[in-house]
């Protein structure tokens, strides 16, 4: 019985063949292991008795100079990393202290709980950044690159959210300037209304119509607006017309009468004003300038031009109003149309021109 293993096939070959067994071949691994012995057995044989000395003492070896170059290393980096400490400390106590100073400005002014909360985390966020940058510089990691990258990443972002960063922009200027705040009457382009809310980027507003006017900042911070409430004491304009031919001094003194049994009108504050105002087409118009309260405005507006209607009518003054004057002609004769035959022809450029036409 023959056992066969892996190298029966060669065994088998070589003696068919009559030849001698081949020697097995050898491992990589005891290769490398005797390459290994045979170059410390040449070193040790070159090396004299002053490298064996210091091999065996430790002097200039890989791993004195090794430990002598981090020694080094140290000494020269540590105080850039103490530095760097005391700038990252001093610097995170000095921007609390002007997040605390900018916040107690914001609040001297009165400006919104949201505003204050949002600009104290920017200047926070930001002198953070700016301290930890430094603190790199001085240890020696350059930021030039990161700077780059903040600044293209900034850039994108920006060219991307151009219209929102307006709005943002907008809303901080109006939360910090004032022009208007809540509850205040403006007018702006074709909005007009009662301001409900004021946020980053928008601004609510409320028409006398109950619906809700939602605006872009940018829009408020960029254009002309009037504040009809800005003021405690607001004119109110009112144009009494009467038709031409009415005795004027009487007509004036009937819109004293109307003005003075008006309570709501601020006589204290400026007196009222009653003068002629314009020359129509068809009437006379006398303006009433008058003085009121913003709350009580709409009040008077509406009373003033009420009464000023039943005093008229009461006094006889006429108050004018357009009207239309028709013409009826009167009925003529049946018009009769000439005969007209296909043989007649009106004469054109080109016949008058050759003198054949009529």
């Amino acid at each position: 019985m023959i056992l066969l293993d892996d190298k029966t096939p060669v065994l088998l070959a070589t003696a068919a063949a009559g030849g001698e067994t081949p020697p097995a071949p050898v491992p990589e691994t005891l290769q490398a292991t005797d390459s290994i012995s045979h170059a410390l057995t040449d070193s040790l044989r070159n090396m004299s008795a002053e490298d064996l000395k210091a091999v065996v003492t430790g002097e200039n070896t890989f791993i004195r100079d090794g430990l002598h170059e981090l020694m080094q290393l140290c000494v020269a980096f540590l105080p850039k990393l103490l530095i760097a400490i005391v700038i990252l400390w001093l610097g995170m106590k000095l921007a609390k202290m002007l997040k605390r100073i900018i916040v107690k400005a914001l609040d001297k002014k009165n400006a919104e709980a949201s505003l204050k909360t949002f600009l104290g985390s920017l200047v926070d966020v930001l002198l953070k950044a700016m301290i930890i940058i430094m603190a790199m510089d001085v240890i020696g990691i350059k930021a030039t690159s990161f700077i780059a990258l903040l600044g293209a990443m900034g850039l994108a972002i920006g060219m991307a959210m151009q219209g929102t960063l307006q709005n943002f922009a907008g809303g901080v200027i109006i939360l910090l300037m004032k022009p208007f705040k809540v509850d205040d009457y403006i007018e702006c382009g074709q909005y007009k209304g009662y301001i409900k809310e004021i946020r980053i980027f928008h601004t609510i507003m409320r028409p006398f119509n109950g619906r809700i006017v939602i605006i872009p900042n940018s829009e408020l911070a960029t254009k002309s607006l009037i504040n009809h409430t800005k003021e405690p004491q607001i004119r109110l304009d009112v144009v009494a017309s009467v038709a031409y031919g009415t005795d004027i001094a009487k007509a004036k003194a009937v819109l004293w009468e109307v003005i003075k049994a008006e309570p709501l009108v601020k006589w204290d504050y400026k007196e009222p004003s009653v003068a002629v105002s314009d020359l129509g087409t068809s009437s006379v118009d006398i303006s009433l300038w008058l003085w009121t309260r913003v709350e009580d405005y709409w009040t008077v507006w509406m009373r003033i031009r009420e009464d000023i209607y039943i005093a008229f009518n009461n006094a006889g003054v006429e108050i004018p109003f357009p009207q239309v004057t028709v013409h009826t002609p009167a009925p003529g004769g049946r018009v009769h149309m000439e005969p007209r035959s296909d043989t007649q022809h009106l004469p054109t450029t080109e016949q008058e021109h050759l003198g054949t036409g009529n």
